[in-house]
C-alpha cells in the first residue's frame, strides 16, 4: 500500500514540476507588463486618491467621467492586442518581414481609431445629463472629460508600441515608459489639483492635465527606447505609414474587432456598474469607484500573465509545438491563481482598512459621508475577493486563445457571460433589492464566473484540437 501511494505522489510530483520549471520565466515576461499595466492603474489611483481629498462629489465625477473613457479605453487596447500574436508567430519562425508589416499596420489602424474614439467620447459627453446622475457630479465631470478625451490618442498609440514589444518579447520597455510617465502625473496632479508651486488650483480639471501630459510622454519615451533597441530599432524606424496592404489589414481587423469587442464587452460591464451606483446616489458611486480602483490594480496582475500567455502561445504555434502550448498555457494558470488566492485573503482581510486609504478622515464636515463610502466599499472588496480566483482564469484564458488566434467564439462567450447573465443580475439585485451596491457586485461576479469556465472549456478544446490535427499531419507525411 505505502508503494502505491508512493508511486501516486511522484507521478503527481512530476508532473507539478512540468508546471512549476515554467514559473521562472513566466514571472519573468510577466512582471514588467504587469508593472506597466499598474502604471495605467495606477494613473487613476493617484488621481482618485488626490480628488477624493476634495471631497465624495469630485471623486464620484472623476469616476464618472472615467466610466466614458474606460469603454473607450477598452476597444483602442483590446483592438491593439492583435498586433502581438502576429508579431510573436513571426519573431518565432524568424520573419522579420511578417512582423514589420504586422507592427506597420496595426500602428496605423491603432491611430486612426484613438483619433477616432477621441472625437466619439467628445460628442458623447451630453449623454451624461440624460443617465439620472447626481447633477454636481455631471457638472464637475465635464471639464474633467474635455482634456481626458484627448489623451485617447497618444494613448492607443501607445499601445500599439506596447504590443509590438510584447510580441518580441521585450516588455520591460513599455514598463519602463509607463513609470517615466506616472512620475510627471504625481507631480503635475500636486501641482495642478491643489495649485501647488505657483500653479493655479484647478481641482478635478488638474487631474485630466496630469493625465494627458503623461500619456503623451508615454509614446514619445517607448518610441525612443525602441528605436535604440538592436532587436527592435529596425522595425520602428523608416516606417511608411501610407503604403499598406489590404490583406494584412483585413488580418488584423479580423483578430483586432473581435478582441475589442471582448474587452469592451468586460470593460463595459464594470462601467455600468459605476453608472448603477451612481443612479444610487454620490456616496455609493464613489464607493464603487474605489473597490473598482483596488480589484483593477489586483486584476494587471493576472492580465500580466494573459500577455504572458498570449506571447508565449504565439511563439509556440509559430514553432507548431502543439503539445508544448498547453504545458506553458497550464503552467500560467497555474501561478496566476495562486497569486489569486493570495490578493483575495488580501482583500478579505484588510477590506475595512483599503477604503480609508481615499477619504479625509480629518474633515468633519465630510465625515459623515467618507463613513458611508467606506462601509459601502468595504463590503464590496469581501465580493472582489471571490472574484479575484474566476477572473483571473478568465482573463488567462483569454490571452493563451488570442495567442491561437481564436478570437470569434471567445467574443460570444464574453458578451453571453456578462450581459446575457451578469448584467441582468446587478440590474435586478441593485435597482429592486435590499442588496444595493452589493447587488451590482453579485452580478459582476456571476458574469466573470460565467466567463471563466466558459473560456477555460474553449481553450481546452482547442488546445487538444491543434495536438491531434499536428499528430495526424506528422503520421501523414
Amino acid at each position: 500500500m505505502d508503494c502505491v501511494f508512493s508511486n501516486f505522489a511522484q507521478k503527481y510530483k512530476n508532473l507539478l514540476q512540468q508546471y512549476t520549471k515554467e514559473f521562472k520565466y513566466n514571472i519573468k515576461l510577466a512582471t514588467p507588463v504587469i508593472l506597466g499595466m499598474l502604471g495605467h492603474t495606477v494613473v487613476q489611483l493617484v488621481d482618485n486618491i488626490m480628488v477624493g481629498q476634495l471631497g465624495t462629489a469630485e471623486l464620484a465625477a472623476v469616476s464618472l467621467g472615467n466610466s466614458f473613457m474606460f469603454i473607450a479605453m477598452s476597444l483602442g487596447i483590446g483592438f491593439s492586442t492583435a498586433i502581438t500574436p502576429l508579431v510573436a508567430e513571426a519573431d518565432g519562425e524568424n520573419n522579420f518581414i511578417a512582423g514589420k508589416s504586422a507592427f506597420k499596420h496595426g500602428l496605423f489602424l491603432c491611430t486612426v481609431l484613438g483619433i477616432l474614439l477621441f472625437l466619439t467620447v467628445f460628442i458623447a459627453k451630453p449623454l451624461m445629463y440624460a443617465m439620472d446622475q447626481p447633477p454636481e457630479v455631471v457638472d464637475l465631470a465635464m471639464p474633467y472629460l474635455n482634456l481626458v478625451a484627448i489623451s485617447l490618442v497618444p494613448l492607443i498609440i501607445f499601445q500599439a508600441y506596447k504590443q509590438f514589444s510584447d510580441g518580441l518579447s521585450l516588455t520591460k520597455y513599455p514598463m519602463y515608459a509607463t513609470i517615466a510617465a506616472n512620475v510627471v502625473n504625481v507631480l503635475l496632479n500636486y501641482m495642478f489639483i491643489f495649485g501647488k508651486f505657483g500653479m493655479p488650483e484647478l481641482g478635478v480639471v488638474g487631474a485630466a492635465i496630469g493625465t494627458l501630459v503623461s500619456r503623451v510622454i508615454m509614446v514619445v519615451y517607448l518610441w525612443y527606447v525602441l528605436s535604440k533597441h538592436y532587436k527592435a530599432r529596425d522595425y520602428v524606424r523608416n516606417i511608411k505609414f501610407f503604403t499598406l496592404s489590404k490583406k494584412m489589414l483585413n488580418k488584423l481587423v479580423s483578430l483586432g474587432f473581435p478582441s475589442a469587442l471582448q474587452m469592451f464587452f468586460e470593460v463595459a460591464i464594470f462601467t455600468s456598474a459605476v453608472w448603477l451606483s451612481g443612479i444610487l446616489g454620490k456616496n455609493p458611486q464613489a464607493a464603487n469607484q474605489i473597490a473598482l480602483n483596488l480589484s483593477s490594480m489586483t486584476f494587471m496582475v493576472a492580465m500580466g500573465f494573459s500577455v504572458s500567455a498570449m506571447i508565449r502561445v504565439g511563439n509556440q504555434k509559430g514553432l507548431k509545438r502543439f503539445i508544448e502550448l498547453r504545458r506553458i498555457t497550464f503552467s500560467i494558470f497555474l501561478l496566476s491563481t495562486i497569486l489569486a488566492i493570495v490578493f483575495a485573503l488580501f482583500f478579505v482581510v484588510f477590506h475595512e482598512a483599503l477604503p480609508k486609504l481615499y477619504l479625509d478622515y480629518d474633515n468633519e464636515l465630510l465625515f459623515a459621508d467618507n463613513y458611508q463610502v467606506a462601509s459601502i466599499a468595504a463590503k464590496l472588496l469581501l465580493i472582489a475577493a471571490v472574484f479575484q480566483i474566476t477572473d483571473t482564469v478568465q482573463v488567462v484564458a483569454l490571452g493563451a486563445l488570442r495567442g491561437m488566434q481564436d478570437v470569434k467564439i471567445p467574443t460570444l462567450i464574453t458578451f453571453i457571460a456578462y450581459w446575457c447573465i451578469g448584467f441582468p443580475i446587478m440590474y435586478y439585485l441593485s435597482m429592486h433589492t435590499a442588496y444595493e451596491s452589493a447587488g451590482i457586485w453579485v452580478g459582476l461576479l456571476a458574469g466573470l464566473s460565467v466567463s471563466g469556465v466558459l473560456l477555460f472549456i474553449r481553450f481546452q478544446y482547442l488546445s487538444r484540437k491543434m495536438i491531434a490535427l499536428n499528430t495526424a499531419e506528422i503520421e501523414t507525411n
